[in-house]
């Protein structure tokens, strides 16, 4: 298995809360925590934005991917709007969820809850060429769907 170093930086206000870590010797995630200073209510259909009070540096090639707990999906339909979230290696601002609230009861954040999982990942680089006709396929054109259910 691959290590990298990732550097993390946390907020004065967020030194109490445990640096991402993985759970278990399997686990492809780490836990991200909320940086709320009081209980937060996100109610059904409301989207609010949650701060994990940390930043981090990750080296060229690598990004961050920030993906729902499936607990709290499963549980109270707790999910990040845009799954999954990409922090790039040269982005170095606070890591910020986009949560939303898919379930039929108001659901409380507190200090501390693990909230999403963050994966480490290798990136590719694409160089695109432009072509006036592309390799026909069995597929060819067939969209959502096509195959049936």
């Amino acid at each position: 298995m691959k290590k990298i170093d990732v550097k993390i930086k946390r907020k004065e206000s967020a030194r109490d809360l445990p640096i991402p870590a993985y759970a278990t010797s399997g686990s492809s995630g780490v836990d991200l925590y909320a940086d709320v200073e009081t209980k937060t209510t996100i109610s059904p259909g409301e989207i609010k934005l949650i701060s994990c009070g940390i930043h981090i540096e990750l080296p060229e090639g690598y990004e961050a991917q920030v993906r729902p707990r499936s607990g709290l999906a499963l549980k109270h339909g707790i999910t990040l709007v845009n799954t999954p979230g990409t922090i790039d290696s040269d982005y170095r601002g606070l890591i910020n969820l986009i949560m939303i609230n898919l379930g039929k009861n108001d659901f409380v954040i507190e200090r501390g809850h693990r909230l999403a999982q963050m994966v480490i990942r290798e990136v590719t680089r694409a160089e695109f060429i432009e072509m006036e006709e592309l390799v026909e396929t069995e597929r060819a054109h067939g969209g959502f769907g096509h195959t049936g259910i």
